[in-house]
């Protein structure tokens, strides 16, 4: 790498760095002490997952678009980080899952993964859509709520940016930046919440984007950074979507592929068929390695970013796939519930009136309309009905 190089890649991390100080997040072994305010507001049983809800739902009608402008991220900073490069001695890795959903879904909630990391006290970060965070909005305040975890944006219905282009990708990017603003604003005006200071500690607006089906392109980049998000992507693959892949196999991947500064990348809205069962078979094992479960942004501020110009899975255009399974879609499922009825910004005036939301602890979930459709490859994510 020449000189000049050095420098501007030098210069790319330290405005990196800057940008992350804002997000403030908890420090290292804080999160065993703060926890009062979720603590306030549920009770474990209300807290704990619903075997049912791991489940997809046929969606009824479209939601309405939600749609703010955020600050902008420096276009300096544009790009897609895929690992960090840690100083020598420091084994930290982030866990991500991606908790999407699609145009003509109601995605699940697999709260076989959420119980498992809060039960290990595992620090994780979640890339939420976000008609998914509309649907379910209980489960959206208690993942903010939670001090273990912090909450990225994942598109607003899990389209494929990389085949879009202009107005499409911004609604796309920014209904899901509302989407979660509306969700923190809900969980400010619980009575719990009142007067509570953990709510300092989660970002007025998102941070943190990943792309659907990790594609991308130039456009959507910028897109990214002018909604004050920054592009995470990943260099661990699970492959959890597969259901031809077993536990002990996501297992087996996680721990060959995992090293200092890894993101590794699974799914927590019941597309991982076997998410739930590998944990246990991989978490403790890197930890008796020396490894450390840090957010994105706690691993970010910890070292150099990596950072890739474009998006794929394990090598530049691995994803490609993807597209030809988006052109294969009918037009109606790839924009219903992502896009206005009429051209431009649409205002948000709040999710449908019989929007689902999580069961009380004394009650049973609701009935599910259909589970999700069968798996057939792919390294990534679950392949488009």
């Amino acid at each position: 790498m020449k000189a000049w190089q050095m420098a501007a890649h030098i210069a790319k991390a330290a405005l990196l760095a800057g940008h992350l100080l804002a997000l403030t997040p908890i420090a290292a072994g804080a999160a065993e002490q703060a926890g009062a305010m979720q603590q306030s507001c549920w009770t474990p049983a209300q807290l704990a997952g619903h075997p049912q809800e791991r489940f997809a739902q046929q969606q009824r009608q479209p939601l309405p678009l939600p749609l703010t402008a955020p600050a902008a991220v420096p276009s300096s900073i544009v790009g897609n980080v895929r690992r960090v490069k840690l100083p020598p001695g420091k084994k930290l890795i982030a866990l991500t899952f991606d908790m999407c959903e699609a145009a003509w879904e109601i995605a699940g909630y697999d709260g076989g993964v959420i119980d498992y990391l809060r039960a290990n006290k595992v620090k994780a970060t979640l890339f939420v859509g976000g008609k998914w965070m509309i649907h379910h909005g209980e489960r959206a305040e208690q993942l903010l709520a939670d001090p273990l975890f912090e909450t990225g944006t994942h598109g607003w219905s899990h389209a494929n940016l990389h085949t879009m282009s202009g107005q499409a990708i911004d609604d796309e990017i920014f209904a899901a930046v509302s989407a979660y603003k509306v969700a923190r604003r809900d969980l400010s005006t619980l009575e719990c919440t009142k007067d509570s200071a953990e709510l300092e500690r989660i970002p007025a607006s998102p941070k943190l984007f990943r792309f659907p089906f990790g594609t991308c392109n130039p456009e959507a980049l910028a897109s990214v950074a002018r909604s004050g998000q920054l592009a995470i992507q990943w260099d661990v693959v699970t492959g959890d979507p597969d259901k031809h892949i077993t536990a002990q196999g996501i297992a087996q991947a996680v721990l060959a592929e995992t090293r200092p500064g890894s993101i590794i990348v699974a799914h927590a809205n019941g597309r991982g068929a076997h998410t739930a069962e590998a944990l246990p078979l991989f978490v403790p094992q890197l930890r008796a390695k020396g490894f450390e479960f840090v957010t994105v942004s706690e691993l970010l501020a910890a070292g150099t970013p990596e950072i890739a110009s474009t998006c794929y899975e394990r090598r530049p255009g691995d994803n490609a796939r993807y597209d030809v399974v988006a052109a294969r879609l009918p037009k109606g499922l790839r924009r219903q519930g992502a896009a206005p009825q009429q051209p431009g910004l649409v205002p948000f005036t709040g999710g449908p009136a019989a929007a689902p939301q999580s069961p009380a602890a004394d009650q049973p979930p609701a009935p599910v309309l259909r589970k999700p459709p069968a798996q057939t490859g792919g390294v990534h994510e679950d392949r488009w009905p």
